[in-house]
């Protein structure tokens, strides 16, 4: 694969100074902005070794026309350079954060002659203080109904207040006293000014003196038996600290931070942010961000800060930042940031304490948030057709794969081998579909493929061939052991999918349904099975089972195979329905590494757009397949460790082995136990007891 050499710099032109450099493309556009401590050693390595190159990488040289650069003086003078380029170009390569939706602020309109609270979103405005954002305008707007009794400001809208004004009568809240009606001159604009500060200050968390003064006041008009007067400043007291519980504490009252935590997979990130003002919670605000570069976390960790505090005020930055990873620039960052609040600010990743405590959460937010938006993705219709054709051009198929097939191995070292196969129609998972595989084959994950390959495709030939969709003379790949005669080395038995086997080929662990092949059994996820109401007159159609009016296990063929893993893994695959005789499904690998698609026999892989709805719905297909093996693959490994110990016990059955596991939790407990301690599980006696004991410490030396 050859690089862009066409318009490589000279050798020797590049300087080694700090700089920022630009990409453009032939029209001149700008398509990728970077920096660099030392721009000649960053700019070589995107021409020495093209083919080494993150394919996200490549994509953006082979896109790319020229290059040029500017040097600067420091690492800061880059980074703010950069972040400048950036906003200005909007380079299509450079990762940019985007609101996951649009947030709320509590704003007070201090630019006004009399200031109005109100609800806002969107871009900030000039001479306009901002808390927040929240989650949900309903809490802004209770908050807001607590602190009107004791900051009466104004809250109504400019026609509203210029109507009351010419009337000479205040509006509802003027009469109730949430409102110091400064329409009908009750105040003077300064007074009201004042009540607007002292607002805007306890919600910037200086709530100590305002509880301390209502307190002050309520106990002297007490005193002075003003007690009605005493019983409204009680009132306003309460609704103070009402306002207060609804954010919660959770540093000290005098840590001022924002704690920031990413959740990523290979195609995507979210960023989560929790405002701390005052010890308390004041606000929370997400992203989302295409990862169009190569970029670790703590470089998408750097982008975001440039970007979130590049436009922001000086008061809106903290004292304090927590980040979940270390900034490859950190140093630079914080001189900015510093320099950009005009005080010093901290950069740190919390390693123990209250505020490591916070930042699991906040992770654990920005999963979920991830997750949500990955969800809302993946039901978009118009998203999911998009998807498959993109799909049916990227591999050249006849028509768009309305039905797909993962298949994934999981194992530990060759122990426990499984292996999972999802369904996905019209782009969305059919979990009814869903089959778990026990693999018999110890020859690696490439053999693994083939014989689950093999198992699944002998299944669907033998479901068409009782349905008499197939000449069974005719039928190719049903000779050779592949066929529903019994194997003669097994001797009579069932088929080992559909089924337990009593000597050699069935998965004694695999519990009632014994090889899920057969079905999904106790397995929650692969949902229920609908049951087709059959009549007298009714028509048996293929795939679907005559006597039970259930759909056969394996009747419908899949439009597209795609299996976990690269050219190998695909070739086994292919190998596997050729010998089969299915040559009417379509195969493909999906390597998780760099996520390239690789078809059989192709010596290069198929490198799908970055962003592209193809590349999101395989990856989403490989990913949950994934998910399900591993499901299966630890319950049967937990199963093997629990039982394993016990199995060499004698003259214990299945039935005392799991009273034994029930009663202690683990064979680790059970080993340290007494013979007296397990004479007391039911059924065990003295002599079992001890020969239990003997036992376990036997294998335990």
């Amino acid at each position: 694969m050859g690089g862009p050499v066409g318009f490589r710099p000279k050798s020797g032109s590049i300087p080694e100074s700090p700089g920022v450099y630009r990409f453009k493309d032939a029209d001149g556009r700008v398509i990728y902005v970077g920096k660099a401590k030392s721009l000649r050693q960053r700019l070589n390595s995107y021409f020495a070794d093209f083919a080494g190159l993150h394919p996200r990488t490549q994509t953006m040289l082979t896109t790319a026309a020229a290059v040029d650069w500017t040097v600067v003086g420091t690492e800061v003078e880059a980074l703010q350079l950069e972040y400048s380029w950036i906003k200005e170009y909007d380079p299509r390569f450079n990762v940019k954060y985007r609101d996951d939706k649009s947030y709320p602020y509590l704003a007070v309109t201090m630019g006004e002659e009399f200031p109005r609270v109100q609800v806002l979103r969107g871009a900030k405005r000039k001479g306009t203080r901002y808390f927040g954002p929240y989650s949900h305008a309903w809490a802004i707007r209770e908050t807001v109904d607590l602190l009107l009794r004791v900051f009466p400001i104004r809250s109504c809208s400019s026609g509203v207040f210029k109507r009351a004004a010419q009337i000479g009568r205040p509006c509802l809240l003027g009469y109730i006293d949430k409102c110091s009606a400064p329409c009908v001159s009750r105040v003077t604009a300064e007074e009201h000014r004042a009540l607007a500060e002292d607002f805007s200050d306890f919600m910037a968390g200086n709530t100590g003196r305002f509880i301390k003064r209502l307190e002050r006041e309520m106990r002297e008009a007490a005193v002075e038996q003003e007690y009605e007067k005493a019983a409204r400043l009680r009132d306003d007291l309460q609704a103070l600290q009402r306002a207060m519980e609804k954010q919660a504490v959770v540093l000290s009252d005098n840590t001022d931070c924002d704690v920031i935590a990413l959740a990523e997979d290979p195609l995507e990130a979210a960023v989560q942010v929790f405002y701390v003002r005052g010890g308390r919670i004041r606000g929370q605000r997400g992203w989302v961000v295409d990862k169009v570069e190569e970029a670790g976390p703590g470089e998408l960790v750097e982008h975001f800060l440039l970007q979130m505090y590049g436009d922001a005020s000086a008061e809106t930055l903290p004292k304090e930042v927590l980040v979940p990873v270390p900034l490859p620039e950190v140093e630079a960052v914080t001189e900015l940031l510093s320099e950009h609040r005009k005080a010093r600010v901290e950069i740190r990743v919390p390693q123990r304490g209250d505020k490591k405590a916070l930042m699991e959460t906040v992770e654990r937010n920005a999963k979920e948030s991830l997750k949500q938006h990955k969800l809302k993705r993946a039901s978009d219709l118009t998203a999911r057709s998009k998807a498959l054709q993109e799909v049916a051009d990227a591999l050249e198929l006849d028509q768009v794969p309305l039905r797909i097939e993962c298949y994934d191995v999981s194992h530990i070292q060759g122990t426990n081998v499984v292996a999972s196969m999802v369904v996905f129609e019209d782009g969305l998972a059919r979990k009814s579909e869903y089959r778990r595989f026990a693999v018999r084959s110890t020859e690696g994950d490439v053999a693994s493929i083939h014989e689950v390959i093999s198992r699944r495709f002998k299944r669907y030939l033998e479901e068409r061939s009782a349905t008499g969709e197939l000449d069974a003379e005719a039928e190719p790949g049903l000779d050779a052991g592949f066929g529903p005669e019994p194997d003669a080395e097994a001797g009579p038995r069932p088929d080992a999918e559909a089924g337990p086997v009593l000597d050699g080929g069935l998965d004694a662990e695999a519990g009632p349904v014994l090889d899920a092949e057969a079905g999904p059994g106790p397995n929650v996820e692969a949902g229920p099975k609908v049951d087709v109401e059959v009549g007298a007159e009714f028509d048996v159609q293929p795939g679907i089972d005559p006597e039970t009016g259930r759909p056969r296990k394996f009747a419908y063929p899949p439009n597209l195979v795609v299996v976990d893993g690269g050219p190998a893994q695909a070739a086994a695959a292919r190998r596997a329905l050729d010998e089969l005789g299915v040559d009417d499904v379509a195969v493909c690998g999906l390597a998780k590494r760099l996520e390239e698609v690789w078809l059989p026999g192709e010596d290069l892989p198929v490198i799908l757009a970055r962003s592209s709805e193809a590349l999101y719905l395989l990856q989403r297909v490989r990913d949950e397949a994934h998910r399900f093996a591993i499901t299966y693959h630890r319950s049967k490994r937990s199963k093997s460790v629990k039982e394993s110990a016990l199995d060499e016990v004698p003259g214990l059955g299945p039935a005392r082995r799991q009273a034994l596991i029930k009663h202690f939790g683990s064979v680790k407990r059970l080993r340290e136990a007494t013979a007296a301690q397990i004479c007391e599980v039911p059924g065990i006696g003295p002599s079992t007891a001890e020969t239990i004991v003997s036992a376990l410490k036997g294998q335990s030396t």
